[in-house]
């Protein structure tokens, strides 16, 4: 798998097992609306919580990347190969 292309500026990454590409310097939670994710985690009360200020101070947008939870979405640069994981897939099961 080319998780780089270098004529294009696009990079590749897994969000919640889905490959998709995007322009090389787009957050993960750009990345996340990219590809159509509704929500990135869910709060105590079930409702699902998505990017709110975009600069890591509600921390609303944590996600799982590369095995590291509570990751800002908002605040993290997407990178070739990485593996994003939300709790919006756990609300599909």
């Amino acid at each position: 798998m080319i998780d780089a292309d270098a004529d294009t500026g696009r990079i590749r990454l897994s969000i919640d097992g889905r490959r998709i590409d995007v322009e090389a310097g787009t957050t993960v939670a750009a990345a996340l609306v990219i590809a159509g994710v509704k929500g990135s985690r869910l709060s105590v009360g079930g409702e699902r919580r998505s990017a709110l200020c975009g600069m890591g101070v509600c921390q609303e947008c944590r996600v799982t990347i590369d095995g590291r939870a509570h990751a800002l979405a908002c605040q993290t640069l997407c990178r070739a190969g990485q593996i994003i994981h939300t709790h919006d897939a756990a609300l599909a099961r």
